[in-house]
């Protein structure tokens, strides 16, 4: 994987995570000249962006590439986020990908009169015929504007992103708060309460699908139930999160289970004023309604059942629930960090995508990219890795292979009408 460039190639591919190596199979598939250029290392979010204690939150026999099973867990068992890194590195030298790490794109723009680009790197320039983003969604770590920086609190107070959170031991002592209510959020809350910690959540509006129903893994039932082919998320749902956990072996993330455990549960945070953080009264509302998703699928995956008379054990307990606790039977609406003894607050509340270096008209007025399934609006230029690029499913480790041969199948079509050469008449 050397750093040496050509001058021309077909195809630049930029970003060597799950995306880029997926399209890189698909482009050599097809016999396109390319390359993969990566600023640090093959899979590198996976190692230096995720929590040490990270598991997949899919299952090992679903969330993989085709031609490759892993081989650190059993099927159903759910790879450490180094087991992880270390498949997109072994993939990448099964198919002798053509990745040049440590090489930083710093600019692209669409040559002068020509159909190619210009790809300004660390490591020199050089032209294309096509450009791939394959960046991912997980590029710049949002802390919303809400608690002033350390140096303006009267009080100690570390606020972090959860791309930067490690473990428990790494955080100053005392209380912390987390906000934020998706699988991030509320793995490691839970990982910090286990951990001793006195632990506040902040939960937004989220979905919650059962690890395990009647004994198949929920990535199981949305293939079954049809779910992972929708093309589009329902509009005013673009803020809801999904909430699922592969940690300790796969559990159902159950937020009035964790405030059993001992988290205080919180609803969304709001404003910040000498020491005191309020949350909206939305905390109960936030909390049935991720219920009744959660209750929806089990009723989807029942008429399933008896609809194709599939032998499939009953499962009652799913169905159970906890008591009310005390913190939603009383929505706390604000709290004084310091007087709570809260010294930490991580953020887990995502990401902004950066697409400054791309100088090409491809982006709408929010810096979007605009696409139909990953072809863009600019020709010659696709994005790969995107949610709901294509489906549901695109946000997961398969759904971005089948997202990236349909990009390569269409970069041959546009090739070979390029390489046409017969006149008319």
């Amino acid at each position: 994987m050397s750093n040496s460039l050509p001058e021309h190639v077909n195809t630049v591919v930029i970003g060597a995570g799950q995306a880029g190596i997926a399209m890189s199979e698909h482009l050599q598939a097809a016999s396109i000249d390319h390359v993969v250029l990566e600023r640090a290392r093959i899979a590198e979010a996976w190692r230096t962006g995720r929590w040490d204690s990270l598991v997949a939150n899919g299952p090992a026999w679903h969330d993989r590439f085709p031609n490759l099973e892993f081989d650190c867990v059993g099927p159903d068992g759910f790879p450490g986020k180094e087991d992880v890194a270390d498949y997109f590195e072994r993939y990448a030298q099964n198919i002798n990908a053509p990745v040049h790490c440590g090489v930083d794109v710093t600019h692209v723009s669409r040559c002068h009169n020509s159909r190619g680009f210009q790809v300004v790197t660390s490591h020199g320039t050089l032209a294309a015929d096509n450009i791939v983003v394959a960046t991912g969604p997980f590029q710049q770590p949002v802390i919303p504007k809400v608690i002033p920086s350390l140096e303006d609190q009267a009080a100690p107070l570390q606020q972090i992103h959860s791309y930067h959170y490690r473990n428990p031991s790494a955080l100053p002592d005392g209380g912390v708060l987390v906000v934020g209510a998706g699988s991030s959020g509320a793995q490691i809350a839970d990982e910090l309460a286990r951990a001793g910690r006195a632990v506040t959540l902040s939960v937004g509006p989220h979905d919650r699908p059962p690890r395990q129903y009647r004994g198949r893994d929920f990535v199981w039932w949305l293939g079954v139930l049809g779910k992972w082919d929708i093309d589009a998320m329902e509009p005013g749902r673009e803020h809801i999160t999904i909430a699922v956990s592969g940690a300790y072996g796969g559990q159902t993330v159950d937020f009035r289970r964790l405030a059993a455990e001992g988290i205080t549960l919180v609803g969304m945070t709001q404003t910040y004023h000498d020491g005191v953080l309020t949350f909206a009264p939305d905390l109960v509302h936030n909390v049935n309604e991720g219920d009744k998703n959660y209750l929806a699928l089990l009723d989807e995956a029942d008429a399933h059942v008896a609809a194709y008379g599939l032998d499939l054990p009953e499962d009652p307990e799913a169905r159970k629930r906890y008591p009310e606790p005390p913190c939603m039977q009383q929505p706390i609406t604000s709290l004084n960090l310091a007087a709570a003894n809260i010294t930490t607050v991580i953020w887990a509340t995502g990401y902004a995508t950066d697409y400054s270096w791309l100088a090409v008209d491809a982006f709408d007025k929010n810096g979007k990219p605009k696409h139909l399934r990953g072809v863009s609006s600019a020709p010659g230029v696709h994005f790969v890795g995107l949610p709901w690029q294509s489906r549901r499913g695109s946000a997961f480790i398969w759904g971005v292979w089948h997202d990236a041969r349909h990009i390569a199948n269409h970069i041959v079509t546009q090739q070979s009408y390029i390489n046409y050469t017969q006149g008319i008449g």
